[in-house]
């Protein structure tokens, strides 16, 4: 047991196979046993999380699509809405179109990302069909309007949570990326052109009031993925320049409770060019802290140079602690 524990830390510490058989001689030292078990640890903890995500993704886009769309004939946007289409023009079920439209998608994304994210997709988008064919989801309601808004609710936290676990369950991110790659566009673009013709096929083949409800649903399953993936909080970088920086520094740090990285440059304008030697400190906030900043700075340095821009998400670092009371 233990020589087959220390085979794995080799293969977590040095890498591939043929990097192991050349470093494989000799015992590894406690140092590297015990780096070796923190890394096992720290893999099967993040391994677990990403299954519960997806598996979490799965029904929860699952009772999204036959607890509301399905059975009230509302499609989304993507690879999902194409197939809720054709379902609903062929009478055919749901998990069919599911599986089929998707794997062009599963093969783009070992492509376009890694090997690993196409495993993880392709399990996903199987367990995402089989919950549809296999588990029973009651009809929730048949307003229209609760119907679009709900049922995309529950489509986009599904399919939020399943990116969170390192998957997609709906393959147009993988195709609006391999787009981009080859033609240069953005991938935002790209989506918007393929849910234009998908909903203009929805009013054509479904009916005018259909496709808008549809549009409701899309948007309500936007931004709740936003809201999954981004995180509950807002994050603002901020850059902040200023021949005060020491004492601005000291009040990030005192008052807010947040770290601070400071560059050292040289500033100028004009014909002065870059001549001024300055520190730039940058740190990251919540919103609801930017106020605060704000005010603090202008007390310390009406003319302070402040650049702020929205930050996705943040890992590590002193930004999800809590902040220091004073």
């Amino acid at each position: 047991m233990h020589n087959f524990l220390e085979n794995i830390i080799r293969r977590i510490i040095y890498g591939e196979k043929k990097s192991v058989e050349k470093k494989n001689a000799g015992t590894l030292s406690e140092y590297k046993m015990a780096k070796g078990y923190r890394l096992l640890f720290l893999n099967i903890k993040h391994n677990i999380r990403s299954t519960l995500l997806i598996i979490a993704g799965i029904f929860s886009a699952s009772f999204g699509l036959k607890g509301f769309l399905l059975t009230n004939h509302f499609i989304d946007g993507g690879v999902t809405g194409i197939s809720l289409l054709l379902s609903g023009i062929t009478k055919a079920p749901l998990y069919i179109f599911l599986i089929c439209i998707n794997i062009p998608f599963v093969f783009m994304g070992y492509k376009t990302v890694s090997k690993q994210f196409a495993i993880k997709t392709g399990l996903a988008i199987t367990g995402l069909a089989l919950c549809v064919a296999l588990v029973h989801f009651p009809d929730v309601t048949k307003d229209n309007l609760l119907v679009a808004v709900f049922g995309g609710f529950f489509l986009g936290a599904g399919i939020g949570m399943s990116i969170r676990g390192g998957a997609v369950i709906d393959g147009t991110e993988v195709l609006a990326l391999y787009l981009s790659k080859k033609f240069g566009t953005t991938i935002g673009d790209i989506i918007i052109i393929i849910n234009i013709i998908i909903f203009s096929s929805g009013a054509y083949f479904l009916g005018i009031e259909p496709a808008l409800y549809s549009m409701i649903t899309y948007l309500a399953a936007s931004k709740t993925l936003d809201f999954v993936v981004e995180g509950i909080e807002e994050y603002i970088g901020v850059t902040i320049i200023s021949s005060h920086s020491k004492e601005i520094s000291e009040m990030i740090v005192n008052q807010l409770g947040r770290g601070i990285t400071v560059y050292s440059a040289k500033r100028g304008y004009g014909k002065r060019g870059a001549r001024e030697e300055s520190d730039i400190l940058y740190t990251v906030i919540t919103r609801l802290e930017l106020n605060k900043l704000n005010t603090e700075i202008q007390k310390i340095d009406e003319f302070a140079f402040v650049v702020m821009s929205p930050v996705k998400d943040t890992k590590g670092g002193m930004i999800k602690k809590r902040p220091l009371n004073h």
